[in-house]
């Protein structure tokens, strides 16, 4: 289905490819952001979207599909429906994610890792090490956009839907803040 063109013909006609100044959950700042709510909310398209993931994974043997809250809840849940398998979430607390509202990860339970958007892969090294921390494996990591064009590396088995090479700046290195254009964080998690 997915042609990357396609893709991001979804981002633009859901109004979820933003364009302007960004702050990104990684702290870096952005020219471009991807809204992926605004594309899941229609399940149409988060069938079809993630129908991408699963049939990279569906030969994987997978017991539970587990992502970070907010962004990876949707993915996971639509994930763990088209795999027919368990979907759980970790959440931040005291601004580390951990395991709540009694989700277990069992000795030797095969997780399939998922978020929406990965940057630097911050919030997936999280979760992997929440699976390690339980004695769970983690058999691969799926996502939708991939912001780093293929350079962020989780030492499994990875597929993205779309791959680009989107310029993220460090912030106190950023051409839009030198030229004093305002910046939004829209995402879900709250940065000091």
């Amino acid at each position: 289905m997915n042609t990357k063109n396609d893709v991001i013909k979804i981002f633009e006609d859901t109004g979820a490819l933003l364009h302007g100044h960004f702050r990104l959950t990684s702290g870096k700042h952005s020219d471009t952001y991807f809204q992926c709510a605004k594309v899941l909310q229609h399940p149409e398209h988060c069938e079809r979207i993630c129908s991408e993931l699963s049939g990279f994974f569906k030969e994987f043997t997978i017991d539970t599909v587990i992502a970070p809250a907010i962004g990876g809840i949707v993915v996971a849940q639509e994930l763990g429906r088209q795999l027919r398998k368990k979907s759980i979430w970790a959440e931040r607390e005291d601004k580390s994610l951990t395991l709540r509202r009694g989700f277990v990860i069992e000795p030797g339970e095969k997780c399939l890792v998922c978020e929406d958007v990965v940057t630097t892969g911050g919030s997936v090294f999280e979760v992997i090490d929440i699976v390690k921390s339980y004695g769970g494996e983690v058999v691969g990591v799926a996502y939708i956009v991939d912001r780093s064009n293929g350079k962020v590396k989780f030492g499994v088995p990875q597929k993205s839907v779309i791959s680009l090479d989107v310029i993220a700046y460090e912030y106190n290195n950023c051409p839009l803040c030198e030229k004093n254009i305002p910046v939004i964080k829209p995402g879900s998690r709250k940065l000091s």
